[in-house]
């Protein structure tokens, strides 16, 4: 359904879908055509401008890994449990690697763990909650049997368990188990919009029309709670980088992986604290607590995508 250029667009599926007319109205309220609709929203606000730029620094950081890090992550040449300094800015680990270049190095696998995880359980729980909403009868009494079942299991010490006792180790590994036990919420929140959502009018034309119930769920409803599915996913992507590092730090991570959870894990087994690398232990943490900050201020944005009242001039 294509929204006039001339009228207001508030819905997710309007910003989402047709950035044409979202330009004319952003060029015609002053702002810059040039610009997606959706990019406009976020930008004009304050919170989620604030994320957006700290998520940028850490893509950046991530890709241009290489050029930035003075020394590789594994590198172990040089003297072990030194202070900060003018060599090593943050100072030296317990086998002789630059701190530095470990937590430039780790966000690659924060942001790639956030990202490939949120992607996969938002795609399950879109997949089972759109399901089971749609369909409903026995199909949806099986699904929400799935789902309910993923709720009351304990998280923690399922992924603690599948972590510890899987018989291939590695950071796929640890995607995998973040996104088994991640979906569940997703699915349930998503199976109670398509609930409202598919009784709507222009659900029904569709379906008089004669489209099948993939096209409508793709086309029809999908759209319309694409402002869910993005929140849903800023959850999955902040939750997949909080339980990697958690892994991680209860040494259930890739060993062979740079990560800011193995920096924490092997910073408290080696005793910063005691020999005095504050930095080694207190840096990771902090560049952690910041990309969990981005994520969480972009949600506000997003939250304005589909309620207009919140949105800032």
């Amino acid at each position: 359904m294509t929204t006039p250029s001339n009228t207001p667009i508030t819905t997710p599926a309007a910003i989402a879908g047709d950035t044409e007319s979202v330009g004319i109205a952003v060029a015609a309220a002053g702002g810059s055509g040039r610009l997606p609709g959706w990019f406009v929203i976020l930008w004009r606000n304050g919170k989620c401008r604030v994320g957006l730029m700290l998520l940028a620094g850490f893509v950046l950081v991530a890709v241009l890994a290489p050029l930035i890090a003075p020394f590789g992550p594994r590198v172990d040449e040089f003297a072990g449990s030194q202070g900060p300094s003018a060599a090593h800015w943050l100072g030296t680990t317990a086998r002789g690697e630059d701190v530095y270049s470990q937590i430039v190095y780790g966000a690659r696998t924060s942001l790639l763990v956030g990202v490939v995880a949120g992607v996969l359980s938002t795609l399950i729980a879109m997949a089972v909650g759109l399901t089971a909403g749609y369909l409903r009868g026995m199909v949806d009494e099986v699904l929400s049997f799935f789902i309910n079942l993923g709720l009351v299991v304990p998280v923690l010490p399922l992924m603690i368990t599948l972590a510890a006792y899987a018989p291939v180790k590695g950071l796929g590994l640890i995607i995998v188990v973040i996104t088994v036990t991640g979906w569940a919420f997703g699915a349930r929140i998503k199976r109670a919009q398509i609930i409202t959502l598919r009784t709507r009018d222009y659900v029904t034309a569709a379906k008089f029309a004669g489209d099948g119930t993939a096209r409508i769920i793709a086309y029809e409803i999908v759209p319309n709670m694409m402002s869910l599915i993005v929140v849903g996913f800023m959850g999955s992507a902040l939750g997949a980088i909080g339980a990697e590092a958690g892994l991680a730090f209860l040494g259930l991570g890739d060993a062979q992986t740079t990560s800011w959870g193995t920096m924490l894990n092997q910073a408290s087994m080696g005793g910063a604290m005691t020999t005095g690398q504050w930095a080694w232990l207190v840096a990771p943490g902090l560049v952690l607590a910041l990309l969990v900050t981005s994520f969480t201020l972009i949600n506000f944005g997003v939250d304005a995508l589909s309620n207009p009242h919140l949105r800032e001039d």
